[in-house]
């Protein structure tokens, strides 16, 4: 089978579980390290062209991460698409499934049942701290409503600020985020990469939690790791 990703997360998923499947995948494909595969070009400007050529049998996509025209096109050229929609980790690992599943996966992965007993088997958290989530900055943006790096935190025991405002990814203004006057403000590195001299500096007096993206925003090998990841630069944050 021949499967072109134009999501991250997916291609770790699909190239761990099904290697040499894969024939294409997008410029941010970084996991697994030394992926041979052709690359096609962003999520958000992949190359049609470029991925007809490779005459896959499927296209892997994501309602957020990748733009319909470009879903539209492909389907139009007679490529089928499947498109996951992600919005919390149960419905994560449902559409892991699914993809794996059109990927000829028969047998469920290793790495999948141990993220899902992972996930399943968390303690309660003893305390519940409030969070700003920037991803943007330039302009500022936040993690706002039903989103699935929200709801990662949420099991964790972060409840962020903008999490019921009825934009998904809002513009706030930063004297606004710094009114919140949240426990933390939790900083990835992508899709933004904010890193120890770029972000923190905004949030004068403000506990900042630097975080991998991957394990925030990632939905596939690394959700196994992700709340030790995670909690590990959570606590570091708290003075």
């Amino acid at each position: 089978m021949r499967v072109v990703s134009l999501v991250p997360s997916l291609t770790e998923a699909v190239a761990r579980s099904a290697p040499g499947t894969l024939v294409g995948v997008t410029d941010w494909c970084t996991h697994p390290p030394g992926l041979d595969a052709v690359r096609v070009g962003g999520t958000k400007n992949p190359k049609t062209d470029r991925i007809l050529s490779l005459a896959p049998d499927l296209v892997i996509a994501n309602e957020e991460e990748n733009r319909e025209p470009d879903l539209a096109a492909l389907r139009a050229a007679g490529v089928e698409v499947l498109v996951t929609e992600v919005r919390d980790v149960p419905q994560a690992f449902r559409e892991l499934a699914r993809v794996l599943d059109a990927c000829g996966v028969t047998a469920r992965p290793r790495w999948l049942d141990e993220a899902e007993e992972t996930w399943s088997s968390l303690p309660r958290p003893a305390t519940r701290l409030t969070a700003v989530v920037p991803i943007w900055r330039r302009p500022w943006m936040v993690l706002g409503r039903d989103t699935f790096a929200g709801d990662v935190l949420a099991r964790l025991g972060v409840d962020h600020v903008h999490a019921t405002h009825p934009d998904r990814y809002p513009r706030i203004l930063l004297d606004e985020l710094r009114a919140c006057a949240p426990d933390v403000v939790v900083l990835p590195d992508e899709p933004y990469r904010f890193t120890a001299d770029d972000g923190p500096e905004a949030f004068p007096g403000l506990p900042c939690a630097l975080v991998s993206g991957r394990h925030l925003t990632w939905y596939g090998p690394s959700l196994a790791e992700a709340p030790r990841v995670l909690g590990r630069a959570l606590r570091a944050a708290r003075p």
